[in-house]
């Protein structure tokens, strides 16, 4: 299965009004209080993204996934891991995911 696939699968849409262009994607484990701030700034934000609970997916997907993100992105992996367009952010850092979306 591709990547595309495994998101398609696992990913869970949020509605929101900005960002849609940057195809954002937040890789986070749903136990991570980092994660659940992350989600809840883009909440706040009104920020369209799809997230995946990477603790909650098959284990063999989940692999998929983290070499996806090491080998495209950062070998370094800490959740939250947000991917898009412009870049990526590894962990909680508002400035940064605010810069990255330019807002």
């Amino acid at each position: 299965m591709s990547i595309e696939e495994i998101v398609e699968k696992y990913a869970t849409d949020v509605d929101g009004g900005y960002g849609a262009e940057e195809n954002l994607l937040v890789i986070t484990l749903s136990t991570c209080m980092w994660c659940k701030k992350c989600k809840r700034f883009l909440d706040e934000q009104n920020v369209k993204y799809k997230y995946i609970d990477v603790d909650k997916i098959d284990p063999s997907d989940k692999v998929k996934i983290l070499d996806h993100l090491k080998a495209n992105y950062q070998e370094r992996i800490s959740y939250p891991f947000l991917v898009c367009e412009s870049g990526h952010v590894v962990g909680y850092d508002i400035q940064k995911y605010k810069d990255l979306l330019k807002m």
